[in-house]
């Protein structure tokens, strides 16, 4: 099982890297739980609407990922986006370790850390510089995307 899993791992960031939602959504399960800096906790729908919403508003987009390791309920990952940040147009390469629990060969769970500081000085420039640390900024970039995955899901 560990091999299946390392392989569904595998899978969905192979398809990240083609920006293929569909399948990235196809390696998670229905009922999935995601959380990250940048967006908090989604589930289900949400989270596959998030990757659709991000692929689909890709710009100058780039993924290398490595360490993929996985045991028969567990995994883990490692990964960095390269993008362009469409609200400021500064580059963005966000490194970040990811976690994984896994239920009958799909994802269950998905958390994905990074340093949010590190994300808003990229993203947002001088704002991010001297207020990225602070959970007033890290407060308004969930707000600000939790926002955008509504409209998204809005506009389909």
């Amino acid at each position: 099982m560990s091999d299946a899993n390392r392989a569904v791992i595998t899978e969905f960031y192979r398809a990240f890297q083609r920006l293929d939602a569909e399948a990235m959504s196809a390696c998670y399960s229905e009922d999935v739980l995601f959380s990250d800096p940048a967006f908090g906790v989604l589930r289900g729908r949400d989270a596959a609407d998030m990757w659709r919403m991000l692929t689909t508003r890709a710009k100058d987009f780039s993924l290398t990922f490595d360490n993929v390791q996985a045991d028969e309920r567990s995994g883990s990952a490692h990964w960095v986006a390269r993008y362009l940040f469409s609200q400021t147009g500064n580059t963005v390469v966000n490194d970040i370790q990811a976690r994984f629990v896994l239920r009958d060969g799909k994802i269950c769970e998905h958390h994905d850390t990074f340093d949010l500081w590190r994300w808003s000085r990229q993203a947002l420039g001088v704002k991010g510089l001297l207020l990225g640390w602070t959970p007033l900024v890290g407060n308004a970039v969930r707000k600000q995307a939790l926002k955008g995955l509504r409209a998204f899901q809005a506009s389909r």
